[in-house]
């Protein structure tokens, strides 16, 4: 069977409903209407749990269950939600708040909007709990640990919600070998980190106070959970691959209410499905084990704006700006990013095992081709600077040696190495207009194809601005990496990617009970969007999205997300959560519910 006829047995597959319980065929062979017997309940229904019932599930969480109020909402308190105001454009605020989200929603998609109830998991029997209530009571699921979800994947109105914010322990270990795996596995130096915890949690462990690295995400207030699951690209993925790629081990709560361990040894096809397939489908993960890796001297950036004066100018400075990219900076020393909107080239670069006169030398020649020609200026200066690897997460050293750069959680009480980047202010609680990503193949960088490449770049740039995140694409890293990347669920095309180009835009907070956006302006931007990625999929027509990056729309997300991985992902969702517990939006069996996730489709 070719890879077509494969993917599209699966998906016809997959259309079955994915809840068909022993009870439901009993009844298959009576004319029962099977979607009413087995869809979800919403408070108000029959069968939704009485008082006593929440209150036994109070009991056996130790009092961890919340009954969840927006800041926002009409019944809220003049403090709350004043609070929530002044703290509005804090991640780590609003991620303390169970009721909401780091997004607070899409244009004509979703809404950010609480559960009903939450068990605030402080350990793993409280995931148990809520995981064998949910399925015992017939009710709509959420997982969500850093909220981060563009997808609206860590809310759902009327639903149960397992929140794990407080299960954030950070252990190092010096020779890690997975459950069921001695002898077949070298001991090697690892971090087992909390599904609650954040990746500033993880990089202060690790790097800060322990002088190494573990691959994963460039925001410092993502969850390290589903980050992970969702593949998982930070800074470095140039050099150290993807975070799910250094998965060793994770600990977790699968439908049926049982604990598993999954690695390479042991439940080997769940293991593989929560490296990239995706969080919130396969399970609970509670706890993740990753392998750490050797900290270089120096981490570096290469800041700046280079504006061009007419449109023959800015098509031959991207030309310019691919060439060198390709000649110099297409190896695992260089990742993040160059944006092109309008007529300027924004530079957001970062380094990796390079001093500051390397990396000077490295952009010398083609900061020199700049200055030389009148029709460029330099808008914002451009700044080379390298900086001890060991100090990149850490608040106090940045304040000081590099101010500006990292703003720290100012809250009384929080923890002195939460801090997070300056950059990503504008993407706390915003409201998404459009977003979208494509996989650039590095073949557009040959001689024969940058001239396509900076074509669709100047094209899409008139309409919107376009960041290609050469990290986020694993063309030009180590063969190690890009072996180590295929053995998970991820698109493969990311192997081949030299590029995640993304193409987005979003507006001011808008939580229901806020000031509502204004939607014509906001279809404005995402037409603008939309035109800017058809210029790019003309040279990219086949081109995968990120999961995690990528359009609420899009019509083929299986084969988007995951091509040919597809299939074998499907079959450890109906293994490990055959009647469909877990349910995201576009996530693995997704196809087998309505958009809300509350009825099977039939």
């Amino acid at each position: 069977m070719n890879r077509r006829d494969l993917l599209k047995a699966a998906f016809a597959a997959s259309l079955l409903p994915l809840a068909l319980s022993s009870v439901g065929r009993a009844l298959a062979g009576t004319g029962a209407n099977l979607s009413r017997l087995l869809r979800r309940v919403r408070p108000g229904d029959p069968g939704w749990p009485e008082p006593a019932a929440w209150e036994a599930l109070r009991q056996q969480v130790g009092g961890r269950l919340l009954k969840l109020q927006s800041p926002f909402a009409p019944g809220a308190t003049a403090a709350a939600r004043a609070e929530a105001l002044a703290q509005i454009k804090n991640p780590f605020a609003i991620g303390d708040d169970p009721a909401l989200t780091q997004t607070s929603g899409w244009l004509d998609a979703w809404a950010s909007q609480p559960s009903t109830y939450a068990v605030a998991a402080e350990s793993t029997a409280d995931v148990v709990a809520a995981v064998n209530f949910a399925r015992e009571h017939h009710l709509r699921l959420v997982v969500k640990g850093g909220g981060h979800s563009y997808q609206g994947t860590s809310n759902a109105p009327d639903s149960l919600l397992v929140w794990t914010r407080h299960m954030h322990d950070v252990a190092l270990h010096d020779a890690f070998v997975g459950h069921g795996c001695a002898g077949s596995q070298v001991a090697q130096p690892a971090v087992s980190i909390g599904a609650g915890a954040m990746w500033i949690d993880a990089y202060d462990a690790v790097t800060t106070q322990g002088g190494r690295y573990v691959q994963g995400g460039g925001c410092t207030t993502v969850g390290v959970a589903g980050l992970v699951q969702s593949g998982g690209f930070g800074s470095f993925s140039k050099h150290y691959g993807t975070a799910a790629a250094g998965l060793l081990e994770a600990e977790v709560v699968t439908a049926d209410g049982q604990v598993r361990i999954a690695n390479a040894c042991t439940n080997p096809d769940l293991y593989w499905g929560l490296k990239g397939g995706g969080g919130g489908s396969l399970g609970v993960v509670t706890r993740l084990t990753l392998r750490t890796r050797e900290l270089p001297t120096f981490f570096g950036a290469v800041l700046g704006t280079i504006e061009a004066s007419t449109d023959a100018a800015y098509r031959a400075l991207i030309a310019k700006a691919i060439a060198f990219y390709r000649s110099d900076l297409f190896n695992p020393h260089w990742g993040e990013q160059m944006g092109f909107s309008g007529r300027k080239l924004h530079l957001s670069m970062l380094s990796h095992g390079l001093d500051q006169a390397q990396m000077e030398a490295v952009w010398a020649p083609f900061l020199a081709w700049v200055k030389a020609r009148a029709e460029y200026r330099i808008t914002e200066p451009v700044t080379i600077f390298a900086l001890p690897a060991q100090r990149m997460w850490d608040a106090d050293f940045m304040r000081q040696h590099v101010p500006g750069v990292m703003i720290a959680d100012d809250r009384p009480g929080a923890p002195k190495h939460h801090a997070y980047w300056a950059t990503n202010v504008g993407e706390a609680a915003w409201f998404l207009h459009a977003y979208q990503s494509a996989w650039l193949p590095a073949t557009l960088l040959r001689e024969g194809g940058q001239a396509a490449l900076v074509d669709a770049l100047f094209d899409a740039a008139r309409e919107w601005s376009v960041g290609l995140h050469f990290n986020k694409g694993l063309a030009g890293a180590p063969a190690a990496e890009i072996a180590a990347a295929k053995d998970t669920a991820t698109n493969p095309q990311v192997l081949d990617a030299f590029a995640l180009a993304i193409i987005a835009g979003g507006g001011a907070p808008a939580f229901p009970g806020m000031p509502a956006p204004d939607l014509l302006a906001a279809r404005r931007d995402a037409d603008g969007i939309d035109k800017a990625m058809a210029a790019l999929r003309k040279i990219a027509p086949d081109a995968g999205a990120y999961v995690s990056e990528s359009n609420y729309f899009r019509r083929d997300w299986q084969r988007a997300f995951w091509g040919t991985n597809y299939p074998r992902l499907l079959a450890a969702k109906r293994r490990y959560d055959p009647h469909g517990l877990f349910f995201v939006h576009h996530g693995v069996g997704s196809e087998g519910w309505s958009g809300d996730g509350f009825t099977p489709v039939s």
